[in-house]
């Protein structure tokens, strides 16, 4: 069963927090949208802004309720990097625990238990993003109340599994909430996603291409110019497998169909005075759905036009099955 504060979104629908891309504008326009908006912490630049921008948030949800009363606003969620290289971890989760963040988002790396109590102990939920049945162990066993299913297709650091086997496999044992991700961009994914099994669909390319999005015009437009064919999946750019837009590789000077492992070649290309391109300003991330994008659109014309895919699919798989 779906916790509480989830159980009454417009659509089972969270859109997934994006580096760079995702902000208050965005996470406000999802929110009022009636689908769950997030956002890394590591976008509120300096530190002291994330308090900032949490406040903006929950300033703005209040009023817009107060002014739409009987309206689905959905709550919010911050993603916080649980890798080591993450040095402001200690303090955004302290900002975020101050703030009272409904919903926090784990990435990268182990998730140590002592960050779920805490996120427990003011009433936090807590979800965790893997790519691999190892993964969702290890956030299991520190008590998450969901895991994050990000399987082949999904934009960023997506995992090489389908969704039927990975989703297959965790519901055989973990019993919490399991969000799915990878190449949901129409309405029908996001009824695939509850017919699999799995309690929401998690959302993020197609939101790059939204007017609310901080992300670079050009990069919008190539998610609407593009389709699966120009995704390419590599671990040159950050040492971990993702998936990004080809022809950003071509302007950057790069052959996408011959980019040496990431393993060998990471840390020299993000150096910073190296002249390279910047992995995550020049080289953009993109899921292989894009090809399902044909228009940059407000969030709010976006979650309007899933909801009626979704409801036509419901539509036709009622009309088309009989049991």
């Amino acid at each position: 069963m779906l916790p509480a504060i989830l159980r009454n979104l417009r659509l089972p629908a969270i859109g997934a927090p994006m580096f760079i891309v995702s902000g208050p504008e965005l996470v406000i326009a999802q929110c009022k949208a009636g689908i769950v908006g997030a956002f890394p912490s590591l976008n509120a630049r300096p530190e002291e802004m994330l308090g900032q921008w949490l406040e903006q948030i929950q300033n703005e949800l209040t009023q817009y309720k107060s002014d739409h009363p009987g309206e689905v606003v959905a709550p919010f969620a911050v993603n916080l990097i649980v890798h080591v290289s993450n040095q402001r971890l200690e303090a955004d989760l302290q900002t975020c625990i101050a703030h009272q963040v409904p919903i926090i988002i784990t990435s990268l790396r182990a998730l140590e238990p002592s960050i779920v109590d805490a996120v427990h102990a003011y009433g936090g939920l807590i979800f965790h993003d893997a790519i691999s049945i190892r993964h969702c162990e290890k956030a299991a066993e520190a008590g998450v109340d969901g895991l994050i299913l990000v399987c082949a297709g999904a934009g960023g650091h997506g995992g090489p599994l389908s969704p039927f086997a990975l989703l297959s496999e965790v519901k055989q044992w973990f019993e919490g909430t399991i969000l799915l991700s990878g190449s949901i961009t129409n309405g029908a994914c996001v009824l695939s996603v509850q017919s699999m099994g799995a309690d929401l669909a998690y959302i993020g390319t197609r939101f790059i291409a939204s007017k609310e999005a901080n992300a670079n015009p050009a990069h919008q437009q190539m998610l609407v110019d593009c389709a699966a064919s120009d995704i390419v999946y590599t671990s040159m750019f950050s040492g971990v497998h993702g998936n990004y837009l080809k022809p950003s590789i071509a302007n950057a000077g790069l052959d996408p169909e011959n980019l040496p492992d990431g393993k060998k070649y990471r840390l020299k290309y993000i150096k910073e005075g190296s002249g390279r391109p910047d992995a995550w300003k020049d080289i953009w991330l993109a899921g292989q759905g894009l090809g399902s994008i044909a228009s940059i659109d407000t969030v709010a014309e976006i979650v309007d036009r899933l909801e009626r895919e979704y409801r036509l699919a419901w539509q036709s798989l009622n009309d088309t099955v009989r049991i």
